[in-house]
């Protein structure tokens, strides 16, 4: 044994694979060295625990479990399964995010005796002698020092979310292996960080050959857990998931060297597909006797039994579906982050496959880091022809998720929303909102680089904590939507982009577009083929991906009128209907719209109304509740303040600065409990607090026949009062969240509703896009028309400049709206 342990060593790894070749079917198998864990097929029990210089007959009993991970060689694995897990198969068995497509030997190191020979003498000194095929890992080695970092690893430097009741003291993954016990949930996620400061060549073996070492982790942990809570009853053994793995790589810098590797990434998910089941154990049944047959799926391939093996009768098996085993599949493209990217650059993406209980973890719009096996599979040349191509395509197989992003809030729709806070921290946050000056300090919290703008800064903190959701589509009147849109909206250089950045980068689903960069589909979904299933899909765009989050449009006066369109139904119906290519669907869209837009003429006319400074339709300034001007005066003191705060953010230190300001995790999670948790509802004083405001909304405009209010301005003003109730944490909306929200919606329309000739606030400009002044001149003016051009009789015709030069010298009228009148009159 030892002599053809050292001639193999001593030949080229291509030689050593031709003669692992003998082992198999005649099917070409990848190099020794890549990490494999089809340790259970058939095939891979003929050569068991047998030299690869001499295969020898399997002696194991006809009884034996063959579905084991008896390769592994410990004394557990030779149990059908977990006593109280209640499933039949072992660790490696419900794991097909580790299935490999590759036989895994194991070599007895210490003598010439074949493995099988011993396994009823003594499988625990056999256990001892054994590393699995193409590695240096030591089965018994290695389980045994997993064992020990459970038992005996203690992170006193953890953070504050990773301990949340947890005891740093202690042994830091036995407490976790208690909470498994309470909660029931077979998963144990194992923090690679630990790994390695408590034993690097564990470490070293899981990165390298995580489809035999995550396995052995699996066996130890159970062992560790059924020993301690020999009463506990799991849906299915507990199943160790790796993740923070130092190898993180750059999406585009994956090479052929990471194949069969654990490795980390990181990006935005852009599409999921739909739920594809997978088989993993093929069910025959013998069309003459009866006689059944299980046969595991090897490589993606069902290997048919050819002879019916009690009557020996040939073609006679049959595949039965209904008796076969699945597993849940999904497949998921991942993309760059902006970030990682090069400058000059398109994102590169990834496809992802997940299996079992990662299915439908993730959904488009996350970001997410990703932990798992890189791996490469042969192109066919064709769906009838075994050849393959020479040139291998490349995915990789989920073992663990995490949303979580230190520059973000944190995800709004998790079910695990609750286990995000501990009741210190709950405390702490509700603390906080008691002090009167909470509603001022959180604002200044928001882009503190951001000189001046309270007022805007305040309209979008109510925007990031948003209203509450109303859903009376049982009793026929629809949903009322919660989310809160501005548009900002002025002279170049007033950092309404940095706005706009700011919030994208701290919304945990939020996207950034630009409007001469977007399209309609690239806003809504497009339709493409599936490379996968080569049917058509719907692939998401930009207002889709930012459900449940904020969109950020930049340059939105650039946008041409086919792109805006489809804003109408976004901005209030918070959906969005698709009919093309034969999918007719309606997509959700709940999201909230942070827009910004420039003059037309590059400098804010103060003579020119709002729609006439930035040319967009009423129809859709009418959708925005909050409507923001952010111009730069001509004023010395305001500059000198200005140049001041910005040449202190250059000089002052980050102490100072932090010192000035809240602290941004403080910030994120008292958002996110407040959007997740607290859902105030309409006191019956606020109620008649809007009911005063509307009606003294509509007065304003009543006495000069000037509508000054819509039922919109009162839906805006109940959402805006909601979202400040949210940032007190009161379940009731009160009066004091009407006042603010009345004083902001009024400071709004002050600066983006006055009527540049009459100083007075008129609604109509955004909803009608024409002040009542406005109106009132070209209904004068049209009537002058219809009087000069009967005063002239019955003129076959009239010369245009004649009818311009007298009415002007009959009316004080501005000229330019003449056109305007003669339509009118016509």
């Amino acid at each position: 044994m030892s002599q053809a342990r050292s001639e193999d060593a001593r030949s080229s790894p291509h030689q050593r694979r031709r003669g692992d070749d003998s082992t198999s079917t005649g099917e070409l198998q990848p190099m020794p060295t890549s990490p494999g864990a089809d340790l259970h097929s058939p095939a891979a029990h003929d050569a068991l625990f047998s030299s690869p210089a001499q295969i020898q007959p399997s002696t194991i009993p006809l009884d034996f479990d063959v579905s084991s991970p008896l390769t592994y060689g410990t004394p557990s694995s030779r149990v059908d399964g977990t006593p109280r897990s209640g499933v039949r198969g072992t660790p490696v068995r419900q794991r097909p995010d580790l299935g490999s497509a590759r036989k895994g030997l194991q070599v007895d190191l210490q003598t010439e005796v074949p493995a099988t020979e011993d396994i009823v003498a003594s499988e625990q000194a056999l256990g001892q002698k054994l590393v699995i095929w193409g590695t240096d890992v030591n089965v018994a080695t290695c389980k045994e020092n997993f064992q020990r970092f459970l038992q005996h690893f203690i992170d006193p430097l953890a953070k504050e979310e990773e301990t949340i009741g947890i005891d740093i003291t202690e042994p830091l993954y036995m407490q976790r292996l208690g909470e498994i016990n309470v909660i029931g949930e077979p998963f144990l996620n194992v923090n690679c960080e630990h790994i390695q400061s408590f034993d690097k060549n564990l470490y070293r073996q899981l990165i390298c050959y995580p489809q035999e070492v995550i396995p052995t982790f699996d066996m130890a942990v159970n062992e560790i857990f059924f020993d301690r809570y020999p009463d506990s009853i799991l849906e299915h053994q507990i199943q160790v998931r790796p993740f923070n793995a130092l190898k993180t790589k750059n999406m585009r810098n994956l090479n052929p060297d990471d194949i069969d590797q654990l490795i980390a990434i990181s990006g935005m998910v852009i599409r999921t597909s739909q739920l594809i089941p997978e088989m993993q154990e093929a069910f025959f049944q013998c069309q003459v006797c009866a006689h059944t047959a299980r046969v595991e799926i090897d490589r993606g391939r069902i290997a048919e039994p050819s002879v019916c093996e009690h009557c020996h009768t040939t073609h006679s098996m049959a595949l039965i579906h209904n008796r076969s085993v699945f597993s849940d599949k999904q497949m998921i493209k991942l993309q760059e982050s902006p970030e990682d990217m090069p400058a000059g650059q398109t994102p590169h993406t990834v496809i992802l496959f997940a299996h079992n209980d990662l299915v439908d973890k993730v959904q488009p719009g996350d970001r997410v880091n990703i932990t798992g096996i890189y791996r490469a599979v042969p192109i066919r040349v064709s769906s009838r022809v075994s050849n393959v191509k020479s040139v291998y395509k490349t995915h990789i197989d989920v073992i663990h998720y995490r949303k979580t992003d230190a520059k973000r809030l944190h995800g709004l729709d998790e079910e695990a929303e609750q286990k995000l806070f501990s009741e210190k921290r709950v405390e702490l946050l509700k603390e906080l909102s008691r002090k009167p000056d909470i509603y001022e300090r959180l604002a200044s919290a928001l882009a503190p680089s951001i000189y001046e703008h309270e007022d805007i800064k305040k309209g979008i903190l109510l925007q990031l904590f948003g209203g509450t959701r109303k859903d009376f589509s049982h009793t026929g009147r629809g949903k009322f939507r919660a989310e809160i849109n501005i548009l900002l909206c002025g002279d170049p250089g007033t950092s309404k982009s940095q706005l706009l950045q700011y919030v994208y980068n701290l919304v945990p689903r939020g996207q950034y577009t630009s409007g001469k960069g977007s399209s309609a589909v690239g806003l809504t979904a497009y339709v493409m083929k599936d490379p996968e299933t080569r049917q058509l899909v719907l692939q998401t765009g930009a207002l889709v991906l930012s459900d449940n989050g904020i969109c950020c449009i930049d340059e939105f006066d650039k946008m041409n009128e086919s792109t805006r369109s489809v804003l109408h139904e976004v901005m209030e119906q918070q959906t969005l209907s698709i009919a093309k290519a034969g999918i007719i669907c309606q997509l959700n869209a709940r999201t909230s719209i942070l827009a910004a837009a420039n003059p037309v003429e590059s400098q804010w006319n103060p003579k020119k109304t709002t729609i006439e400074n930035i040319q967009l339709p009423h129809t859709l300034l009418s959708r925005f509740d909050l409507i923001f001007l952010m111009l730069d005066p001509q004023d010395e003191a305001y500059d000198r303040r200005l140049a001041h705060h910005l040449v202190a953010l250059y000089y002052r230190s980050e102490e100072q600065m932090e010192e000035e300001f809240m602290d941004m995790a403080v910030l994120k999670d008292y958002i996110a409990y407040a959007h997740s948790m607290v859902m105030p509802r309409l006191s019956q004083e606020a109620s008649q607090a809007l009911i005063e405001a509307y009606v003294d909304m509509r007065k304003i405009g009543s006495s000069r026949g000037m509508v000054s209010a819509y039922p919109r301005q009162l839906e805006s003003l109940i959402r805006l009062a909601e979202a400040h109730a949210k940032v007190r944490f009161s379940s009731k909306v009160e009066a004091v969240d009407v006042e603010e929200a009345k004083r902001l919606h009024r400071e709004a329309l002050k600066q983006s509703a006055t009527d540049p000739r009459t100083g007075i606030v008129d609604i109509s400009i955004l909803t009608t896009g024409m002040s009542a002044t406005s109106r009132k001149r070209k209904e004068e003016l049209a009537e002058a028309l219809k009087k000069l051009i009967l005063s002239k009789g019955k003129t076959p015709a009239l010369k245009y400049q004649q009818l311009f030069e007298d009415i002007r010298g009959q009316s004080d009228i501005v000229l330019p709206t003449l056109g305007a009148g003669v339509s009118t009159a016509q």
